[in-house]
């Protein structure tokens, strides 16, 4: 079963089309390295809980979107390895992009997978 990297993060609704792009070029990046998939969604039904909520976690304003997304590798070892790669990819160098939200609020993690429908 694959292992998962996933990501929330909360950007400004007038840089969707600047992360877009960002996201595109992560995802072709990624896959050429050997990631199986790469996903990303846009907040479309995230109501900000009282306590809990995707928007809370990232501490999202009112003028941005929830951003939920994943990636998917072989295993472990291999996304460590994948990951190497693409951290040198000249593609995704921060002089190459502005960032169009802030990583400091951004909720990340690996995850292995225990069931699969």
């Amino acid at each position: 079963m694959p292992y998962v990297d996933g990501f929330v993060l909360a950007v400004p609704k007038d840089s969707i089309e600047a992360y877009k792009d960002l996201a595109r070029t992560a995802g072709t990046v990624w896959k050429e390295h050997g990631a199986l998939s790469y996903v990303e969604c846009i907040g479309d039904d995230v109501p900000y809980g009282e306590l809990t909520s995707f928007p809370r976690a990232v501490q999202a304003t009112d003028d941005e979107v929830v951003v939920f997304s994943w990636i998917t590798y072989p295993s472990r070892e291999e996304r460590d390895e994948i990951n190497k790669k693409v951290m040198a990819d000249p593609r995704l160098s921060m002089d190459n992009w502005t960032m169009p939200f802030d990583g400091k609020r951004m909720i990340y993690g690996g995850f292995q997978s225990f069931l699969e429908l």
